[in-house]
This record gives C-alpha cells, sequence and structure tokens, in this order.
C-alpha cells in the first residue's frame, strides 16, 4: 500500500493537488461492490492531506475562464452539507442516516470538554457510525473528525478520516462544509480555527469524471 502526502495552502490547492497526482499514483480498477457498481474508479491507496490555512477564502475551487467545465460544488450546496453534518433533522425520508445523527449531540460535548475541562486532552474525538453501520447500503464516507487544541497556541485543528472519498465533487463540499463547522466550534470555545489533516484509504475518481479532471490539470 503506497501512502501519498500532500501538503496544501488552502482547500482549493489541496483539491487541484489530489486531483493532479491521482492519474500516477492512483490505481484503477472495477467497482464489485458500492456506488456506481461495475464501473471503474482510480484511487489512492493511501492519502494524508495536510492544508496550513483552510480558512482562506474562496472554500470551494474555482474553474478558470476558457476551460468550459463546470465548477466541482457551490457554495449552496456546501451549506447543505454543514447542515447534513450538524443537524439530526436534517435526514430525508430516502436516507438512512445523516451525519448530525451521530454529530450533533458530539459536537455540543466537544465545546464543552475545551471550554470546561481545558484544552490539554486527547479525548475530544467525534465517531460517526455505530456497529450497525456496515449493514448499510451506503455506509457513512466520513467516519471520524478528531480535534485538537494545544494550550500554548489557541487553534482548534481537526483530523478527518473518510473510508471512501469522492475527489472530484465530494472534496471540495465535504472540506469546506467541515471548515464551516470547524470555525463555529472554534468561536463557542474562544480561540482561532487550525489546520486540517484529512486520510483515507478510498480517495477516488469515479470513470465518468477522468476527463474533466484531466481538462482542469492540463493533462488531456
Amino acid at each position: 500500500m503506497d501512502i501519498t502526502f500532500i501538503e496544501a495552502r488552502d482547500l482549493p490547492d489541496a483539491w487541484f493537488q489530489c486531483v493532479y497526482n491521482i492519474f500516477q499514483k492512483g490505481r484503477e480498477y472495477t467497482i464489485e461492490r458500492g456506488s456506481f457498481k461495475g464501473n471503474k474508479r482510480v484511487e489512492y491507496d493511501f492519502v494524508v492531506i495536510k492544508v496550513s490555512y483552510p480558512e482562506t477564502r474562496p472554500l470551494i475551487p474555482d474553474i478558470p475562464p476558457g476551460i468550459g467545465l463546470p465548477p466541482p460544488t457551490d457554495m449552496e450546496y456546501v451549506h447543505e452539507y454543514l447542515d447534513k453534518l450538524c443537524s439530526s433533522a436534517s435526514q430525508a425520508e430516502n436516507e438512512d442516516y445523516t451525519y448530525g445523527m451521530y454529530l450533533e449531540d458530539q459536537i455540543q460535548e466537544v465545546i464543552r470538554i475545551y471550554s470546561e475541562d481545558g484544552f490539554a486532552t486527547n479525548q475530544a474525538c467525534m465517531a460517526v457510525c455505530d456497529d450497525k453501520s456496515i449493514y448499510l447500503e451506503d455506509p457513512p464516507c466520513l467516519r471520524q473528525i478528531d480535534t485538537r487544541i494545544y494550550p500554548d497556541e489557541g487553534k482548534l485543528h481537526f483530523v478527518l478520516y473518510f473510508r471512501s472519498w469522492d475527489l472530484w465533487a465530494g472534496f471540495p463540499s465535504n472540506l469546506a462544509g467541515i471548515q464551516l463547522l470547524k470555525e463555529y466550534m472554534a468561536e463557542e470555545i474562544g480561540v482561532e480555527p487550525g489546520e486540517t489533516i484529512a486520510v483515507s484509504k478510498g480517495m477516488h475518481l469515479y470513470e465518468y469524471a477522468w476527463e474533466l479532471a484531466k481538462m482542469r490539470v492540463g493533462k488531456t
């Protein structure tokens, strides 16, 4: 299993670097179970991404004029994703779960832990899933939001784990929404928002997005 390390300044830079490198670093295979079964995807074995200034605006990638590609996401969708992260009431009738089912109470508990008990702790980690998630047709992709505040620094850092991660549209939407969550939590705690470190053993591009991705990074 190859490990790919990517260091980025901001979220659009992280997305561009991941798209640029996946065709050299990724592994191509046909999906036997899961979304787009029977289709191909190219996927990093394992990727670690460090974003030093994820608060930098814009939070989502833009597409340079002249390329003729639609943007991979927009802020309206990002805010819808944020609602899914924070609120259990956001679950639609046709959805098996929403992230808010798992995270809503944990978000408030992490805020309480740091606000009342102090910053020097390793316990403020939020889990997404339970022992029944494995039986779902489409289990949660985001599985963990771990947090860290160093007492001598005063910044809230996030460490994320995605079991599976759509690079083209999912990555920019997810990280932008999670950044907005981080900024809310940091304000409630009374610190600054810090870095984002994301890891995944399943970051991929579906076959339908291959040509789009190559056009965006100038590899056509």
